[in-house]
């Protein structure tokens, strides 16, 4: 019987093996590298980088390379965010953990948390104590957006394999191949506005395919996908050029954290979507591309990206603000 989950070409189209995973070369190899060695041996993991990487997928992908057909009796998924403290995280584990007799098959269980980056400092040091207690059986595996926000000692005590955002080359070609196998008519002006809009986040890519190829019958336009995704350029985002262009700093802050606590954007995406709008307005003065170029490599080493995304407001204020008038 077909399940949900199987009707969504995310999960249909999930990669099963480590070789199967789309442009993260680097990570793989060092994957492989950990597999060659004594399993019993393997340490536990920090996957880390911007969401839609393959970071999930790639963790399941190693559960299965380390079990094999039985990989769901070892493989034990969370969400940090979605439970509902470290004390259902510390139990989950220890019930999981419980009666589990280390093998040549099964060295030990894995425990795939995800969104590890959503716990607070309080909650990470609990669960470095979870890792510890629980060393003998379990392996985890840490999947994060943001490393920074991975307190020290966690990171310390864990193998840290860094994800990159998908070059537009290899997520067009793999969504290529889910329009063949599909029956999906796209030109490659509808892949180019899928990838675009979805800012290099794969998983987004792959769920918008199949909206508008399910509501247009497998025949995409450029106009339906934009029909879907709304305006290149989100409202907000121009509301708030405009704002700071007038000097209206507090309208222009409350408009952008309006947008991400809906859009639930990263500082990375949002800085994108500045950046465009303003290359489209002729804004985009030297000055300011290198503001937008600072501000961005501070989100990528700051744990607090809101505070630097009101930083960058400020100087973009005092840049645009002359050009308002």
């Amino acid at each position: 019987m077909s399940t949900r989950l199987e009707l969504l070409w995310i999960e249909k189209y999930r990669p099963k093996k480590l070789d199967d995973i789309v442009d993260q070369e680097e990570v793989i190899q060092g994957l492989k590298n950990l597999l060659k060695g004594d399993i019993k041996e393997m340490p536990h993991l920090l996957f880390a980088g911007p969401p839609g990487t393959g970071k999930t997928t790639t963790a399941l992908a190693l559960a299965r390379e380390i079990y094999g057909g039985q990989w769901r009796d070892y493989v034990l998924e969370l969400n940090a965010s979605d439970e509902r403290g470290i004390n259902v995280i510390r139990e989950r584990v220890k019930i999981f953990a419980q009666y589990f007799t280390p093998s040549e098959k099964a060295p030990f269980k894995i425990v795939i948390l995800d969104e590890a980056d959503m716990m607070t400092s309080e909650a990470q040091t609990a669960l470095r104590r979870i890792m510890e207690i629980n060393a003998r059986v379990t392996r985890f595996i840490l999947i994060c957006n943001y490393i920074t926000r991975i307190i020290s000692p966690i990171q310390s005590r864990t193998a840290i394999f860094r994800f990159k955002r998908l070059p537009k080359e290899g997520a067009i070609q793999y969504l290529k191949m889910i329009c063949d196998s599909e029956g999906v008519e796209c030109s490659p002006d509808v892949l180019d506005k899928i990838y675009e809009a979805s800012l290099g986040d794969l998983r987004k890519a792959i769920n918008l395919l199949q909206s508008v190829s399910t509501v247009t019958g497998g025949k995409p336009t450029v106009k339906d996908v934009e029909s879907i995704v709304g305006k290149a350029t989100p409202e907000a985002i121009v509301k708030m050029i405009d704002a700071l262009r007038m000097g209206d700093f507090n309208s222009a802050r409350n408009l952008l954290f309006d947008f991400i606590s809906v859009s639930n954007l990263d500082g990375q995406e949002v800085i994108k979507l500045i950046f465009n709008e303003l290359m489209m307005r002729n804004l985009l003065q030297p000055e300011v591309a290198e503001v937008l170029a600072e501000y961005e490599y501070r989100i990528l080493t700051s744990a607090y990206y809101e505070i630097q995304l009101t930083a960058l407001l400020a100087k973009l204020s005092r840049l645009l603000g002359s050009r308002g008038q």
